[in-house]
């Protein structure tokens, strides 16, 4: 039986084999601008685009190797072919006017791009020999500060014939403004120094980015995506510090500068050819290139006014590179069943070099910034894996309530290092996968999914590196033995869909087993020097909840009012040895809350709402060889109105951080190792970005 929106005719949205598909008539009432637009009213929309549920792993460096099977979002059925230039950030780009339907696939099969282990989007736009638009977005945000920097994107979408377009350019403010209070506190907490700081970041996000697709009669198929973005980050600081150690308080300052460049570059391709029998072979490849580089001087002065003095120079240049060929052929080896096999190969290079001078009084250089070189061990380095995979998925239409996808990966990898440090290493897993799906009714859905899963290794981590967590010491040291984290993954997921599309209900409880976790361990070369390294520490356990609802508030009278939320609840621990104590699997904290609304008023072309993040007091400690740090819980409040009106313009308003929220972190140092617990010093640190306006004006035309 179909399901049906809360206010609509049931011709409108319909259901069936797991798919939910909503025309693009249903969303004229809320007067949508893009293809996020429409998204935004579907309930429980944010389980598909991720949220809470995503996998913190992958979003916390640890991500997918290569390009995988995998994409939540497909466009006519096709994902696209790219990694930082993936689906998702098209979407605001996109024109809803272009759309013909949206479904939600709830299922697998061998006729879909992808797997598909949960849920995904398929947009599928209207056809026509010829059609084009155009859409624009321009608006101000104000920071707290008083700064005000621009932002905008224009796109054209089209079609002539068989070739389809996206083509779009951006400009985003990354600006940023901190303010902050550090409180040190000697171990009976007698007051020891008062820093306060402020840091400005003043960084424009630019891109260009392009879809481009080729149908070649009805069987042939190619797509290229491309890419280039420059995001240039800038930074300057200013430190007033007080010292109550003496006599009478002693005041001195510091002052930073730190010019940057970053750019980033992806070309991805994708090409398809369908045969007679049903049999699709298909082709994809990506080539990208991201490079960074900083430069850090800080210097000291008594007061304001006087001569500065350099006491640090500190600079770091980058880049990083993928070259990915993926390949497979599928077909149905019975009515119910398809076979996929393929070949994935992919070279992977970093190249990294770290530069420290000081003033330690010796012959000077101007290329450490007019100081002493410092020699540093394992400074300068490119690591390069080569790797390869053949698969297998195999997708079974058990009958019309159940289906099974498994799939088999076999990988191999070579990862050499050269450069002040020479090593070689080989690698082989095996990566088995099973999604079991069970349509209990029409509304009600269990799957279950059993993942052996291999992070990838964050290349930056074999050298040498800037120590982004303590300012207090400059670098952090390489570890070349590096290995990847590996997991066994258990996931169990029930989803309940309320008549007449009035909501969503949804729980996941998952259980990962970790073998090798990453995180600091012992490199010191004397008990008087201690520095640690990333390194693999021992095995871990997570187990978490997840749950989460969107409903249509139709029972109160307001149909078009959507109210969201969830909660997620986690457990993790690992025995580490550095420390001596069992400790939290990073990045896996206690857990968070979440709650959204928005509520459209179609007679006035408005709508509003707000959402709300917050996480569970206790969250994230980052644990080293003489220090912790706590972090507080995470805190953003957005809320929103906006007007579709005069010559069909859209008038947005935004504030972000509403409750102007204060991060709060605690940082205990220790004399040698924090294991022995001799506590020298406690540091409090009070940091907040302001409450950020931005008014935006939307148009397609």
């Amino acid at each position: 039986m179909a399901e049906v929106a809360q206010g609509q005719t049931e011709s409108e949205i319909t259901s069936s084999d797991s798919t939910i598909t909503y025309p693009a008539s249903y969303f004229i009432q809320f007067a949508p601008v893009s293809v996020s637009d429409m998204l935004d009213r579907i309930p429980g929309i944010g389980l598909v685009l991720d949220g809470a549920t995503a996998d913190l792993d992958r979003r916390f460096g640890g991500g997918d190797r290569g390009l995988g099977g995998s994409s939540q979002i497909l466009i006519d059925g096709k994902r696209l072919a790219g990694k930082t230039n993936e689906a998702r950030i098209q979407l605001s780009r996109l024109a809803a006017e272009e759309v013909d339907y949206i479904e939600i696939v709830r299922g697998t099969s061998s006729e879909l791009d992808v797997q598909n282990s949960g849920q995904l989007i398929n947009i599928v736009l209207l056809r026509a020999i010829s059609r084009n638009s155009y859409s624009a977005e321009l608006g101000l945000r104000h920071f707290q500060d008083g700064t005000i920097e621009p932002e905008g994107t224009f796109s054209v979408t089209g079609q002539r014939g068989r070739f389809n377009y996206l083509m779009s350019a951006d400009i985003a403010p990354g600006y940023r403004v901190e303010e902050s209070q550090e409180l040190s506190l000697h171990p009976d907490l007698r007051l020891n120094e008062v820093i306060n700081l402020e840091r400005q970041i003043e960084q424009t996000n630019y891109s260009l980015n392009s879809s481009l697709s080729w149908n070649f009669g009805e069987s042939d198929r190619l797509a290229l995506n491309l890419l280039y973005s420059q995001n240039d980050p800038p930074s300057k600081l200013f430190r007033e510090i007080t010292d109550f150690n003496g006599v009478s308080p002693a005041t001195s300052y510091e002052h930073e500068r730190t010019p940057a460049n970053s750019e980033n570059w992806e070309i991805g391709g994708d090409y398809e050819r369908n045969f007679d029998s049903g049999a699709k072979y298909k082709l994809l490849f990506i080539a990208n290139d991201k490079s960074a580089g900083a430069a850090r001087e800080r210097f000291d002065f008594l007061s304001l006014g006087d001569t500065e003095n350099k006491n640090l120079f500190l600079d770091n240049n980058g880049s990083y590179k993928e070259k990915i060929v993926r390949t497979s052929y599928t077909w149905n080896t019975a009515a119910s069943q398809g076979l996929e096999l393929g070949i994935e190969g992919a070279q992977t290079t970093q190249d990294s070099a770290l530069r420290l001078g000081l003033p330690l009084g010796g012959v000077t250089s101007e290329e450490f910034g007019g100081l002493t070189p410092v020699n540093l061990p394992n400074a300068i380095s490119t690591v390069e894996e080569i790797r390869y995979e053949g698969f297998a998925v195999h997708n079974w239409r058990i009958n019309s309530r159940m289906s099974l996808e498994s799939s088999l990966v076999a990988e191999y990898s070579e990862i050499e290092q050269k450069g002040d440090v020479n090593n070689k290493r080989d690698f082989d897993f095996l990566k088995p996968k099973v999604d079991f799906i069970y349509d209990i009714s029409n509304a009600f859905q269990f799957r279950f999914s059993l993942e052996k899963f291999v992070s990838q290794l964050s290349f930056g981590d074999f050298s040498r590196n800037t120590n982004q967590q303590d300012e207090d010491k400059d670098t952090i040291a390489g570890n070349p033995e590096l290995e990847q984290r590996q997991s066994w993954r258990y996931t169990a997921n029930f989803d309940y869909r309320l008549p007449n599309d009035g909501g969503v209900l949804n729980s996941r409880l998952f259980y990962y087993d970790f073998d090798g976790d990453i995180g600091r361990i012992d490199v010191s070369k004397s008990l008087t020097e201690l520095e640690s390294a990333n390194g693999n520490v021992g095995d871990g356990k997570v187990l978490g909840l997840n749950l989460d609802a969107s409903i249509r508030l139709g029972v109160l009278g307001l149909p078009q009012a959507l109210l969201t939320g969830g909660v997620l609840f986690q457990k993790a621990e690992i025995s580490d040895p550095l420390i001596a104590k069992k400790r939290r699997v990073v990045p896996y904290d206690r857990g968070n809350i979440r709650l959204g609304f928005r509520h459209d008023v179609s007679r006035w072309n408005l709508n509003y709402g707000f959402n709300y993040r917050d996480g569970i007091d206790g969250n994230r400690p980052f644990w080293d060889i003489d220090n912790v740090l706590f972090i507080g819980s995470p805190s953003n409040l957005m809320v929103f109105v906006e007007k579709a009106g005069w010559r069909g313009l859209t008038f947005r308003f935004e504030a972000i951080n509403a409750l102007d929220h204060v991060r709060k972190q605690e940082r205990r140092r220790f004399n040698g190792y924090l294991r022995d617990e001799l506590l020298s010093e406690i540091e409090r640190f009070y940091v907040t970005d302001g409450i950020r306006y931005t008014f935006k004006v939307r148009a397609t035309f």
